[in-house]
């Protein structure tokens, strides 16, 4: 879905949100129930694709985890409904790349399971992540692909293990002007090139409480800068 430069979004006054950010926000951006609609959706394309193989699961925290949640889940009810079966594995990784809303040279890449123990098999990724024998889909979950340099790095990281196959999705994609950004395989949202917060995405760990993806205002980032 793609949400165009000279959208307007909804009025705040039209949905409920936590009240200690009156003032902090400019407009709802997507609404928390579209969220949900679009992630089944990627549920249900990634279902045709996965074929019998099994999941491994890579949740970007911490601004992935909500996606990745509720992707997992409505890949699970959709698993029990079917003629087949999808075993689903989750690890977590955290990558801090931003300082208030800049991003920064310097990216650390923490956690995860020791990752050369999947050499040889298929990584789906999932950014808000399959294949081996019985193939193993590794999946990439993460929030937010902007310039692609968070992703790129992390997945440079894991291809010097050797996996058969990597798959990324991401619950939202920025237009930007670089022309070597990324693209992930499955993605829920294009968006301008906008600051937003909310549905766990977060401005120095505000607002991950919020359910809406919202865009945040000049008030926003100077009340929780650091």
């Amino acid at each position: 879905i793609q949400i165009s430069d000279n959208w307007p979004g909804y009025s705040l006054d039209l949905f409920t949100y936590p009240q200690h950010y009156c003032g902090d926000l400019e407009y709802v951006l997507i609404p928390h129930g579209i969220i949900v609609d679009r992630t089944e959706r990627l549920a249900k394309d990634i279902m045709q694709d996965i074929g019998d193989n099994d999941i491994v699961v890579l949740c970007v925290l911490k601004g992935g985890y909500k996606f990745c949640a509720d992707l997992v889940e409505h890949i699970k009810n959709l698993s029990r409904n079917s003629e087949r079966f999808i075993s689903m594995k989750v690890d977590f990784v955290r990558l801090k790349s931003y300082h208030n809303d800049q991003s920064m040279q310097d990216m650390q890449i923490i956690g995860g399971d020791d990752l050369s123990k999947l050499t040889g098999k298929v990584y789906f990724l999932f950014l808000a992540l399959l294949c081996f024998l019985l193939t193993i889909f590794f999946m990439f979950c993460q929030d937010i692909v902007g310039t692609g340099r968070t992703m790129k790095v992390l997945l440079n990281n894991i291809e010097k293990y050797k996996p058969k196959m990597i798959k990324v999705a991401s619950l939202l994609v920025k237009r930007t002007s670089r022309p070597d950004g990324y693209r992930p395989d499955y993605y829920g949202f294009e968006i301008p090139d906008l600051f937003v917060v909310g549905y766990a995405l977060d401005y120095n760990e505000h607002f991950r409480d919020l359910n809406h993806i919202c865009v945040i205002n000049d008030h926003g980032k100077a009340k929780y800068r650091v």
